[in-house]
């Protein structure tokens, strides 16, 4: 038996447009097969392995739409811990390690990252038994990922002698290298892609963890001490882990302990970190296009093309990659796709909502689409899913309207309670506490139009809240 620590919160921002600060890319479906976002598909990789339920670490933004993934997938987990900042992987994986020791415990934890690609995951599923009989001798194991050609967009490490059973020794990590070097590294043979993913007894990583970096155990022993549970999840303060350095486990441990092993792994992995690499692993047609939605190719090859919104066309093209969404359109060179991320940083440092979030935006009791905007009005398309029920609240500066396209909604609209079944519609005056709810047993589907002089989310004043919101 092991525990899953599933590591859930990454930005993804070399992926935008589709992924964004508030829909990063560990839930999103990337690569058009249909198999599940990538945060679920890895759960689903861990089935046919004895292990308990996931622990899973994951920012505070995100945490609704964790809890929808799993809900969607039908699964559970052990506990949702959310950090209130990015702080790397060594505090997360203390965190983690620290829960699941709290109630006398002592499992082995198989750290895995929320947005890894692994095409063969049954030779996956064979390295994890490898690893465990590692894990459980005392050792701290890394996966190494056997290259395939020379790449300068991974670090590596160098494997040393055979320890044990399908592991090496660490000889040492590499930084990312030139392309000279990773030829160097390929023609080796000894040198392993580093993965991000290990397993080790969560005691012996916070031992290494205490010898090594003993400030970031401190900050993080603080940080859970003080964190709040709710009925969903596990709130760390930003006071106590605030005082963590943002430093990657190689960094504070790996790197340094003698009690490391690297065991292979040739699974067809990929940390889809580009649109390049999405390319990679999605399925092409004979022309080498990677084509998905709504789109028309002629005399083009080897381009990634998606349409997530209205139809994209492409002719006489080659080496591209576009990308299509309700709001924005991303045109690169397939070479360059790393650059994105200066397009991230621009829409970011002028504040536009395109750097957020999309227009369809999830929340605990469902989701909105935001449908058209203008100077002082919005219309959005709300769905409530069965049993749901969002805050009752109050706006300061917009009034509502809202007419029911299916489904039946439950309205408080000050001291009226009222029933609204399809094509009925009621009026939200501005200052009125108001609430909205799903009695029925299918979506709620409506139509929201907001008028007023402000129309931002930030105009909400919660006076309950079943999701923990009761902060303006």
């Amino acid at each position: 038996m092991f525990t899953p620590v599933i590591l859930a919160g990454g930005s993804g921002s070399r992926l935008w447009p589709l992924s964004r600060q508030r829909m990063p890319k560990q839930f999103l479906e990337l690569d058009g097969q249909a198999q599940g976002t990538m945060f679920q598909r890895t759960l689903a990789r861990l089935d046919g392995l004895e292990h308990s339920a996931a622990l899973i670490v994951s920012n505070e933004d995100h945490r609704f739409v964790v809890a929808e993934q799993l809900r969607l997938a039908k699964r559970t987990s052990r506990r949702i811990i959310l950090e209130p900042m990015a702080r790397n992987t060594a505090p997360a994986i203390a965190l983690a390690a620290l829960d699941a020791i709290a109630g006398g415990d002592d499992p082995v934890l198989l750290v895995l990252a929320a947005d890894h690609y692994i095409r063969n995951e049954a030779a996956f599923r064979e390295a994890v038994k490898v690893a465990l009989g590692q894990a459980h001798v005392g050792r701290l194991v890394t996966f190494g990922i056997t290259p395939t050609h020379a790449e300068s967009g991974f670090g590596y490490i160098q494997c040393g002698d055979v320890l044990g059973e399908g592991g090496y020794a660490i000889s040492g990590f590499k930084e990312k290298p030139s392309a000279e070097l990773a030829q160097d590294y390929l023609a080796a043979g000894n040198y392993l892609w580093n993965s991000g993913m290990f397993m080790f007894r969560a005691s012996r990583f916070l031992a290494e963890l205490d010898r090594y970096r003993p400030d970031i155990l401190a900050a993080c022993r603080d940080a859970l001490a003080a964190s709040e549970q709710d009925s969903h999840f596990l709130h760390v303060p930003a006071e106590q882990f605030a005082r963590c350095d943002d430093e990657s486990i190689d960094y504070a441990v790996m790197e340094h302990t003698d009690a490391g092993v690297v065991v292979p792994l040739d699974a067809g992995w990929n940390d889809l970190g580009s649109w390049a690499a999405i390319w990679d692993v999605s399925e092409q047609n004979a022309d080498g296009n990677a084509l998905q939605g709504d789109v028309l190719a002629f005399d083009t090859r080897n381009s990634l093309l998606q349409s997530h919104h209205r139809v994209v066309a492409a002719v006489g093209v080659e080496d591209l990659v576009v990308i299509e969404t309700k709001d924005s359109v991303l045109v690169a060179h397939r070479d360059k796709c790393q650059q994105v991320k200066q397009i991230v940083q621009q829409l970011q440092a002028d504040q536009r909502e395109e750097f957020a979030s999309h227009p369809l935006v999830s929340r605990p009791w469902g989701h909105y689409d935001t449908v058209d905007r203008g100077e002082r009005y919005q219309v959005k398309r709300i769905t409530v899913l069965p049993g749901e029920c969002l805050s009752l609240q109050l706006h300061y500066h917009r009034a509502e309207h809202w007419i029911v396209v299916s489904g039946t909604a439950k309205v408080i609209c000050g001291d009226r309670e009222m029933i609204l079944s399809e094509n009925q519609s009621t009026y939200i005056p501005l200052g009125i506490k108001h609430s909205l709810s799903n009695p029925g047993k299918v979506p709620l589907e409506l139509i929201e139009v907001q008028s007023g002089a402000y129309l931002g989310e930030d105009d909400i004043v919660r006076f309950e809240d079943r999701y923990g919101r009761l902060t303006t």
